[in-house]
């Protein structure tokens, strides 16, 4: 029986697979931050998203950053995330409808927007409400179209809601919602892996 996103990955807050998530998508992520932290001498930056905010953590520390926090639908990641940081900044909230207090310049997210919903309204969102103007907002996905090896993940993971886009499909919903200079490029393609395709707009 399928179940929702945010039941499935409370529970594997709870058996550890965090742990193991945030190191596959260690090399993916670097490479997302590595293309926009540099653009700004000084910045805001929301992880939509952020398991136990372990990416909260590695952008606090940089010199040029104001403050990072962190969003997640999954009550378990967010309570994860506060143990291990206690000083920092998470949120427990249904992505689709939250708003920060501040907006902020960068809006990151790494495998997630497909277990939303409505992704088109989710993009709609973070323009309207949740960046700067000339913000950016970043996302990683390995579960598209194109990633065929990916396509039996909602059988495996037993999940009831992740959405099979394209690329091109993906950079519409980008567009549609307002974003200007809409990229995509894919990280870390190899055989029988197309890549974790990343996604980047401008407000």
């Amino acid at each position: 029986m399928k179940r929702s996103p945010t039941t499935v990955f409370s529970e594997w807050a709870e058996e550890g697979r965090d742990e193991k998530m945030a190191k596959g998508h260690e090399a993916a992520v670097s490479n997302m931050l590595d293309g926009v932290l540099k653009k700004y001498n000084s910045y805001r930056f929301i992880d939509a998203g952020c398991g136990n905010g372990w990416v909260v953590r590695l952008v606090n520390a940089h010199k040029d950053c104001r403050s990072a926090i962190g969003v997640d639908g999954s009550k378990k990641m967010i309570e994860k995330a506060q143990r291990i940081d206690p000083e920092g900044t998470y949120h427990h909230a249904d992505l689709m409808n939250w708003i920060p207090e501040k907006r902020v310049e960068i809006v990151h997210s790494m495998e997630v927007i497909y277990y939303l919903k409505n992704p088109s309204a989710f993009l709609e969102n973070v323009y309207n409400s949740w960046l700067t103007m000339g913000g950016i907002l970043i996302l990683g996905l390995d579960f598209y179209k194109e990633n065929t090896v990916s396509h039996s993940w909602p059988e495996d993971c037993g999940v009831s809601i992740m959405h099979l886009f394209s690329e091109k499909h993906w950079i519409e919903l980008f567009c549609k919602a307002g974003f200007k200079e809409v990229e995509s490029n894919r990280f870390g393609v190899k055989e029988n892996w197309s890549g974790t395709l990343i996604l980047k707009g401008q407000k």
